[in-house]
């Protein structure tokens, strides 16, 4: 090869597709590897999905439950009545908000 034009036009035409190759290549594992997390992302979705609903389930089970026993919850040996718990519950608030506001008096005096 004499001519040095003839030359570089081949070289340069090797170079052109020899990139192309390896852009190529690449783009392909990329979205290769793209497709996979989707994949796996969708399985992930739907392994969550299905968790959150079973959970869904068996609380709404032990809530329908409890509402067909009158409100009584059993806590490992012990039941509870619902009821009974709140009343407490709403007391104590009664009697923290009877001291606070007698904290809050004696503090202004």
């Amino acid at each position: 090869m004499s001519n040095p034009v003839i030359h570089a036009f081949f070289v340069g035409r090797s170079l052109a597709q020899t990139l192309g190759d390896r852009v190529e290549d690449s783009l392909t594992n990329a979205l290769s590897e793209l497709g996979k997390f989707d994949a796996e992302q969708r399985e992930h979705l739907q392994e969550f999905t299905e968790q959150v609903m079973e959970r869904a389930q068996q609380e709404m089970e032990i809530a329908m439950g409890d509402r067909s026993s009158n409100t009584t919850v059993s806590t490992g040996s012990q039941s509870v009545d619902l009821q009974a718990t709140i009343d407490e519950l709403r007391a104590e608030i009664a009697r923290l908000r009877t001291e606070l506001q007698l904290y809050r008096n004696q503090s202004v005096s």
